[in-house]
């Protein structure tokens, strides 16, 4: 149950306003609803209800006549809807018309009286409304803290989810002696580079971490392939190239709302000119998050001692992507990692 301290709950006696040009019906209707323990407004139309609104605030329940000078309960009823939607009201009419009732019920009404009625009735429909009003106002606060709490417990489900998948990747990284370090050296590559492109904001923390699981998919990857010191066989080589697939379906389940970070781990591989894979993409049909960590996935693998060659010095790695700039690497890319990264004695290499 809602408690004290839920401010979306009142604790003050609950308020009620009559409306209607009858005195003696106002005061006999003022009567019944103060017997429940309420406190009570009243007003002889509905001009001098919204008056009375705009001095009180908004009450619990509103009853009120339909038919009255100046501004009918109708109106005031549409009135009341707008401006105080958890305003609970009641309408009473001398005409005994079906066709008004449920005009009444469209606009908004929690329920119709039709004149005469006795006191005992009024009393029910008042105890009545005031549950419905109740039931309405927790259903509501149940929803909204419902919602916080299934958002609060799936990101913490996603936050968990991928504290697993970094761990992976460190494990991999543990499994393949070349590549260690190679993640967090590719995930600072890549977030400088796109803060010199000009990206901000969620958009540049999902290519921090896509940029640190890029390779999360090779812990499918066979070791004797991962570590083979010669030329890959097409069948060693198409076997790797499966790290990319297999990377975007294990980060899918919780990740899903984070689509740059399965393109990167998917797509990072993919060439300007169409001969990557595992899709074969050209041009701007490539992510530009994965064209991004493509250039600095690059530059760390020249740079790092690997089974089936000797690492480059700095220097001629950037050369290299240069040189390969607009067949392979999206030019402005590579001019941004080199601008970003101008010393190539102060890269963070391990070899």
């Amino acid at each position: 149950m809602p408690n004290a301290t839920d401010p979306s709950v009142s604790t003050a006696v609950a308020q009620c306003l009559v409306v209607d040009d009858d005195p003696q019906v106002r005061d006999a209707l003022v009567r019944v609803v103060q017997s429940q323990g309420l406190a009570c407004l009243s007003a002889d139309s509905g001009d001098a209800a919204l008056a009375v609104l705009a001095e009180h605030g908004e009450v619990a329940i509103l009853i009120s006549d339909i038919r009255m000078e100046g501004m009918d309960g109708m109106a005031l009823l549409e009135e009341v809807r707008r401006r105080f939607p958890d305003t609970a009201v009641i309408m009473l009419s001398a005409v005994d018309d079906v066709q008004i009732a449920v005009d009444c019920l469209k606009k908004g009404a929690l329920d119709y009286i039709a004149k005469p009625m006795t006191l005992g009735e009024v009393q029910v429909r008042v105890a009545k409304a005031l549950e419905k009003r109740e039931l309405t106002l927790q259903n509501r606060y149940y929803q909204k803290h419902l919602e916080q709490e299934v958002r609060r417990q799936r990101a913490r489900i996603q936050e968990l989810f991928l504290e697993g998948a970094q761990t992976l990747a460190h494990a991999l990284e543990a499994k393949d002696a070349y590549t260690r370090g190679h993640s967090k050296r590719v995930r600072e590559y890549a977030v400088r580079t796109a803060v010199l492109l000009g990206y901000t904001g969620e958009f540049l923390d999902d290519i921090r971490l896509g940029a640190e699981l890029h390779d999360i998919g090779k812990i499918g990857t066979r070791e004797s392939v991962l570590n083979k010191p010669g030329p890959l066989t097409p069948d060693e080589f198409r076997h790797i190239t499966e790290h990319t697939v297999l990377g975007e379906r294990i980060l899918a389940p919780l990740a899903r709302d984070r689509p740059v970070v399965l393109r990167i781990a998917r797509s990072h591989h993919e060439r300007l000119d169409g001969t990557g894979f595992p899709d074969g993409l050209a041009g701007e049909a490539i992510p530009v998050e994965a064209r991004i960590v493509a250039v600095v996935d690059a530059f760390d693998a020249m740079t790092t001692n690997r089974a089936y060659r000797e690492s480059f010095v700095p220097g001629s790695a950037f050369d290299e992507l240069r040189r390969c700039a607009g067949q392979q690497f999206e030019p402005a890319i590579v001019d941004a990692f080199c601008t970003a990264f101008p010393d190539p004695a102060r890269l963070p290499i391990h070899a």
